[in-house]
């Protein structure tokens, strides 16, 4: 369709040209209308620049296997396309989203090369400052991407290191008093050597002692009540039987699982005059069994750390690979613990059955990270108690992780910039702003996948959907461009 320099100067981006830039305009470029329908795709060359006479465009873009409207306007003057054509090849120059029309329109469409020459010659300064903004903002957010995650290792480091020092110092303290309770036992084993016992008797400590230690193993727990009834029981047992000090071994046999009636066995097994002697070889028994089983279980607790560690980093793991968002979760929502703290309940929802998923996991444990932090700050911001609740289920061919808190919500004001880089509603120096961003990025340009928020006040939930199935190629790495 004709070119009118006259028609185009009404346009906002225009209007301050001269009759011979609106003349070389018209002469390098072209008007165009368009049937209802697509006008270019996203991920294609870009190869034009759009500015809109008349009509109604709608952009989108591509979240895994929907187009997802990100625009829609009548607005006359409004542009898209080749918007980035004057950094030439320094960036990818394809087209960031996609443009259809929904009623016939028309467009004054410009070469990507036409426009990228003309803003260099006639705006020399402007493309400067618009080079300069472009790259300084990217190597900003690289540089508060990386803090961010500096900043979330280090809280990490932090939780882990407490977690990690509960179970060592409670090995430490049993390997101390076992020390002392195996000397104890050598010396009552010489004090028994000494004394007047048989052949026949020994044998019948030594079998009594391995009966005890196995019984130790198989301890059930019961409740505090209990606990003081049958610890009642064994002083009188004790007492009535002439053993000094009942009142300080009932609590170690109750402990082991031992009872009145385990108790009547020993004294059936040996003689009178032995059986205080007896006693108190298997309270030594006992309290060695009691103190290796705490050893075992702090420096288990320790391993099971060190795996959720590796688990969470992935050090050891290819970067892309099939694997169960639950080990994934499991190990984020350990290694966070010491932050999550006592006050906020944690709910484990999971549907077990949905299959394992392709993902690049470390970054995947870095978006679990990014939500669960943001919960737990939104409940700490109003008294620090509420719950969080971990869901996972499966819609279709994708599979949903939900994270939902009972915070205060996110006001609707601010609901439609919670994703944009640097928008954080932290206090100063307590957020960068790049969470959500960071997350938006490795969920939907890494994963082809979604991330979307729904919230009202006490109910704030995050949604991440991931496809069940691989691409045919791996996705590639977050060329961190966005929709215009």
């Amino acid at each position: 369709m004709p070119c009118s320099p006259r028609e185009i100067s009404t346009l906002f981006l225009f209007e301050k040209l001269t009759p011979e830039q609106l003349g070389r305009l018209c002469a390098e470029g072209r008007v165009e209308r368009f049937e209802p329908g697509p006008v270019y795709t996203e991920g294609d060359p870009a190869t034009c620049f759009y500015v809109m006479l008349e009509g109604t465009v709608v952009l989108y873009r591509r979240v895994g296997g929907d187009d997802i409207e990100v625009s829609r306007t009548s607005q006359r003057g409004v542009y898209a396309g080749a918007m980035q054509a004057y950094l030439g090849d320094r960036v990818p120059q394809v087209y960031t989203n996609s443009m259809r029309v929904t009623e016939p329109t028309r467009f004054f469409v410009l070469p990507a090369q036409s426009f990228s020459d003309i803003m260099r010659e006639w705006f020399p300064m402007a493309a400067h400052l618009l080079e300069g903004l472009f790259f300084g903002s990217k190597n900003a957010q690289r540089a508060i991407g990386q803090r961010e995650r500096l900043l979330a290792l280090g809280s990490l480091s932090a939780g882990l290191t407490h977690e990690l020092n509960n179970p060592a110092a409670a090995a430490v303290r049993a390997t101390a008093t076992l020390r002392e309770r195996v000397a104890k036992m050598r010396h009552k084993l010489a004090v028994i050597a000494q004394g007047p016992y048989s052949r026949e008797a020994l044998a019948d400590l030594i079998e009594i002692q391995e009966r005890t230690a196995e019984r130790v193993g198989k301890a059930t727990v019961l409740s505090p009540l209990e606990a003081a009834d049958r610890e009642d029981e064994l002083t009188d047992w004790l007492d009535d039987h002439g053993i000094p000090e009942g009142w300080r071994l009932a609590p170690t046999f109750v402990q082991a699982g031992l009872d009145v009636d385990w108790l009547e066995q020993v004294a059936a097994s040996v003689a009178d005059d032995i059986l205080p002697g007896a006693i108190g070889w298997l309270n030594y028994t006992v309290e060695t069994e009691l103190l290796m089983d705490e050893i075992d279980d702090s420096t288990t607790r320790v391993s099971h750390l060190v795996d959720a560690a590796k688990q969470y980093s992935q050090l050891d793991r290819a970067p892309y690979r099939v694997v169960d968002v639950h080990e994934l979760l499991d190990s984020t929502l350990l290694m966070l613990s010491g932050k999550i703290g006592q006050r906020i309940q944690v709910v484990k929802d999971y549907d077990r059955t949905v299959p394992d998923v392709p993902a690049y996991p470390a970054e995947l444990n870095q978006v679990w990270t990014n939500l669960v932090d943001n919960a737990v700050f939104a409940m700490n911001s109003t008294g620090g108690e509420g719950t969080l609740t971990v869901r996972t289920a499966r819609e279709g061919d994708r599979l949903l992780v939900e994270f939902r808190d009972t915070g205060p919500g996110i006001p609707p004001d601010v609901r439609g910039r919670i994703f944009d880089p640097f928008f954080t509603t932290k206090p100063v120096g307590q957020g960068t702003g790049l969470g959500l961003d960071i997350s938006w990025r490795i969920v939907v340009n890494k994963h082809h996948g979604s991330l979307q928020v729904e919230s009202t006040p006490g109910d704030t939930r995050f949604q991440v959907l991931l496809p069940l199935t691989a691409p045919e190629t791996a996705p590639e790495p977050d060329t961190a461009e966005e929709p215009v």
